[in-house]
């Protein structure tokens, strides 16, 4: 009896896992297509019962290795934060009045720029009423006269990975969504696989959500039709290829039009643009690469961790720590000088017939998620504010639309910008049919993991 719950968890286990490599999927369908020949290795291979799968239990899971760039001097690449302009955080306004024939001018200081009119230069006057900042930058009119670093976003770790009844999924809606409910990091990681770069999951055997090209070009769409929103891209570059492989689908997809180019190598915190800067430039797309960035070559890829550091990767425990993992051997004060991303996904290490594999782990998901508690995003934002005395800039999670309640994760960065969170999460418009999460699948998927998981363990 038990060989045959074994053998039948194996092979619903194989059927979630074992995705094409040739699959792919469109933003605007819940669909999605395999390669025959895959099909085909899958069905042959669900037959072996002599693989095993093991839930491994450690305190942490070993972070990527690569080069990490160092600068003993910064590089200008040009003077001044643009070439165009210097500040649109402080707009200066003139008024003139006149009482019983006299003519008096007054003049008044706004914070902020009014996006739904004609560009005002910090150096221009008006006669008129003060300006008043009426356009939201990246959902809130506050985020205006921010610096880009001086704001906290929620990132979607893995945003590509969204496949109906696969366990290695990370999040339940596509890129489209995501940006509409207010996310405003997008991360993936990326492989080089038949001379492109796709999009998948530790393998491209295992989920393959099609190229870099086809994703880049449904997030380029959005950022068209959303003129006052900045997007940034995390690429994690997972075979260490040279940053050429990814001018190609930037070119391509119409992104380069909108990639922000820093004025400086490396970029401190102190550096940064403000939100109507960027908006105002049309540069609005912020492209940031873990390893093998080359910012001298292709100056719109930003090399992340000269500019950024990370805390621990991909946990597995739910302590959270905020402590500095990537880059390592960064002194306290350098620290202090760049933006940082928390990563706050809990995960499972799977091993799987040699191969392990991490996996949200989607049981609790809706504490790790949370506002408060142990274990919650929101206890790790308020333990990393306090500890580094500004919060963090980036918030990485699974499932983003999950939590102590829809939208748990927004409330927690809006908690982390002082502003209020304006409730508007999550999916849009889309039914719960739509969702491409099968839930009840993806629970009975979980506990497969867990019971073949146990009796691997025995022994039996």
């Amino acid at each position: 009896m038990v060989a045959f719950e074994y053998l039948w968890l194996l092979l619903l286990l194989r059927g979630v896992l074992h995705v094409s490599a040739k699959s792919t999927t469109s933003d605007s369908s819940s669909t999605s297509t395999t390669d025959s020949s895959s099909s085909t290795d899958s069905s042959a291979s669900s037959t072996d019962t002599g693989a095993a799968i093991s839930i491994i239990t450690t305190t942490g899971v070993a972070a990527p290795t690569g080069t990490y760039i160092s600068y003993s001097t910064t590089i200008t690449v040009r003077t001044g934060n643009n070439n165009t302009h210097t500040t649109f955080s402080t707009i200066t306004a003139s008024a003139n009045t006149t009482t019983n024939g006299t003519t008096t001018t007054s003049t008044t200081t706004s914070t902020g720029v009014e996006l739904t009119g004609t560009r005002v230069d910090s150096t221009s006057t008006a006669t008129a009423t003060t300006p008043a900042n009426t356009q939201p930058c990246n959902g809130y009119t506050e985020f205006c006269s921010r610096q880009y670093s001086n704001i906290t976003m929620v990132t979607a770790h893995n945003s590509p990975f969204v496949k109906k009844n696969n366990i290695a999924s990370n999040q339940e809606y596509k890129v489209k969504t995501q940006l509409e409910d207010g996310v405003r990091m997008l991360s993936f990681e990326a492989h080089y696989y038949e001379e492109d770069i796709y999009l998948c999951h530790t393998s491209c055997d295992l989920l393959n959500m099609g190229t870099l090209e086809d994703y880049l070009t449904i997030v380029t769409d959005w950022i068209k039709d959303n003129p006052y929103d900045v997007v940034t891209i995390m690429i994690v570059n997972s075979d260490y290829v040279t940053p050429a492989n990814f001018s190609s689908p930037i070119q391509k997809s119409g992104l380069i039009d909108y990639v922000y180019e820093p004025w400086k190598i490396p970029m401190s915190l102190d550096d940064w643009p403000t939100l109507s800067e960027m908006i105002l430039d049309g540069k609005r797309a912020v492209v940031f690469m873990d390893y093998q960035a080359n910012q001298t070559a292709f100056p719109y890829i930003l090399d992340e961790f000269t500019q950024m550091w990370e805390t621990p990767f991909s946990p597995v425990n739910a302590s959270f720590p905020c402590t500095v993992q990537r880059p390592p051997g960064i002194t306290a004060a350098e620290a202090e000088d760049r933006m940082y991303m928390i990563n706050h996904n809990l995960n499972l290490d799977v091993s799987f017939e040699g191969l392990d594999i991490l996996i949200p782990d989607s049981a609790q998901i809706n504490v790790t998620n949370a506002v408060s508690g142990y274990g919650s995003l929101g206890l790790m934002a308020n333990n990393c504010r306090s500890k580094w005395d500004r919060p963090p800039n980036f918030l990485l999670v699974d499932y983003y639309n999950d939590g102590n309640f829809q939208g748990s994760v927004f409330e927690v960065a809006a908690e982390m910008n002082n502003v209020t969170y304006n409730g508007k999460c999550c999916g849009g418009s889309q039914s719960a049919g739509s969702k491409i999460i099968d839930v009840s699948y993806t629970w009975l998927s979980f506990f497969g993991v867990m019971i073949v998981g146990c009796v691997t363990f025995v022994g039996l």
